[in-house]
């Protein structure tokens, strides 16, 4: 049996249940990490590797042959069950006798589709530069020899050991009392966030927080704004202070302000990023290429070291730990801790937008509005089979009013009206455009200026 190259992304893998995954896809990928690693030389000795699932209906059966394939390698897993992806990452990375991990999930993909999370010990995810390729080459041969051993199956409940370190990275007696509304999607948020704001002077308001994996009130991806109505409508209604939404495994968010308007990704990160430095003064920190100015600006202001990255948390994680840095901000609203392991962390976000509303005594709107200075296009997706010569053609065209030009991720322009930045897609033939401007007519025209040159 051969299964589709395709499912093995840069970061994961994932797929459509029906004809793309399978439960023998599930045990092969079970014996191969187990492989990969003894071939980096990994010492198993009393360590074991974690396993955990989502809420999709697939998810129990794949977990069930990922750690039959584990325990047929003979090596023993920790099934820590039911948990989000920020949990999963954690067990991964905080227990010594933990050797790295497997997460059934398919994060924010619809009901049809579903996935794994390969992590190593240090909650680092492997990806296409760490070990995907092998990985791949060794579940499509699926040539495995007898083990003499079988290993051992293992539960372990590690939900208060999380919840204990994310408050441990505020001060929870700064949290005044406050109304809060929660959209869990119908995912991995139900089950962990409300155990969280139990321990808080908060009156809360949960929508679609049972989990589903068919997804009945609506996609779990807050960067599609429809996604948010439901959560608009009820702030105004229930007159919270903010909205908080999350996606299908609860790694990214989504913020609404008192009046129900959804809170820019760029906003979100320079703020959490504020709060951030507010308790390490300094430090280094990331923010992928398609964010806001805003973002460098104001971490630099109040002591950041704010430095660009490519997109994608596999790059960003490893970046951080290399730099030691304190805190990163991805425009798909994944925000990630140095003081977690450089992992995200949902339930985290929501304590340091508490932490920091309590302390300024401020709406979250007045404290956004400072922050809109300047005027994004959003991402745009364009079909595009010569991706290559389209880029080569943009750089061509507006390299001689160009300040800075990087080939970072694709291409990025600055010039003294604002940016662009072109990215392709690693799976299909599409370019990603990204634009800001310091003006809203000069961003309109550049927008219309740049999308001419690409669908020519």
């Amino acid at each position: 049996m051969e299964f589709p190259d395709h499912i093995f992304k840069a970061y994961d893998i994932r797929g459509l249940v029906e004809g793309e995954l399978s439960v023998e896809l599930a045990y092969r990928l079970g014996r191969s990490f187990v492989i990969f690693l003894k071939n980096k030389d990994f010492d198993f000795n009393g360590r074991q590797i974690v396993v955990g699932r989502d809420m999709r209906d697939s998810s129990l059966g794949f977990q069930r042959e990922l750690i039959r394939g584990i325990n047929d390698e003979g090596v023993d897993v920790v099934d820590v069950g039911l948990v989000s992806t920020p949990v999963f990452n954690f067990a991964s990375a905080h227990y010594k006798e933990h050797a790295g991990g497997i997460m059934v999930t398919a994060s924010h993909n619809p009901a049809e589709y579903n996935g794994f999370k390969i992590t190593f010990e240090d909650g680092l995810p492997l990806g296409g530069a760490t070990g995907m390729d092998d990985i791949k080459d060794m579940v499509q041969k699926g040539e495995f020899d007898e083990s003499d051993y079988k290993g051992q199956l293992m539960k372990k409940d590690v939900l208060s050991d999380y919840i204990e370190k994310i408050f441990s990275l505020v001060d929870k007696e700064e949290i005044k009392p406050m109304k809060l509304v929660v959209d869990g999607g119908n995912g991995m948020g139900g089950v962990v966030l409300p155990k969280v704001i139990e321990k808080l002077p908060i009156e809360v308001e949960y929508l679609y927080m049972e989990p589903d994996g068919g997804f009945p009130n609506h996609e779990a991806n807050p960067l599609k704004l429809e996604t948010l109505r439901d959560l608009q409508n009820k702030v105004k209604e229930f007159g919270a202070d903010f909205g908080f939404a999350l996606d299908g495994d609860a790694d990214r968010i989504g913020l609404v302000d008192e009046n129900g308007e959804v809170v820019g990704a760029s906003f979100v990160g320079a703020l959490v990023g504020l709060e951030i430095l507010k308790k390490k003064g300094s430090g280094k920190m990331y923010y992928d290429l398609r964010s806001s100015m805003v973002i460098p600006e104001v971490w630099k202001e109040n002591g950041g070291e704010p430095e660009m990255c490519m997109v994608g948390h596999a790059l960003i994680k490893k970046l951080m730990k290399e730099n030691k840095a304190i805190f990163a901000s991805e425009l798909s609203q994944h925000l990630y801790y140095g003081d977690l392991y450089n992992l995200e962390s949902s339930d985290l976000s929501l304590l340091l937008v508490l932490q920091m509303l309590s302390r300024e005594g401020k709406t979250l709107s007045t404290m956004v509005e400072p922050l809109k200075k300047y005027y994004h296009s959003g991402e745009i997706n364009f079909k595009v089979e010569d991706k290559d010569g389209v880029i080569a053609k943009l750089e061509e065209t507006y390299k001689s009013e160009a300040q800075e030009i990087s080939h970072l991720d694709g291409l990025y322009i600055k010039f003294d009206w604002g940016w662009f930045s072109v990215r392709k897609s690693n799976t299909e033939p599409v370019l990603r455009l990204n634009l800001e401007a310091k003006e809203a007519d000069v961003m309109r025209q550049k927008k219309e200026e740049i999308e001419a040159i690409i669908t020519s």
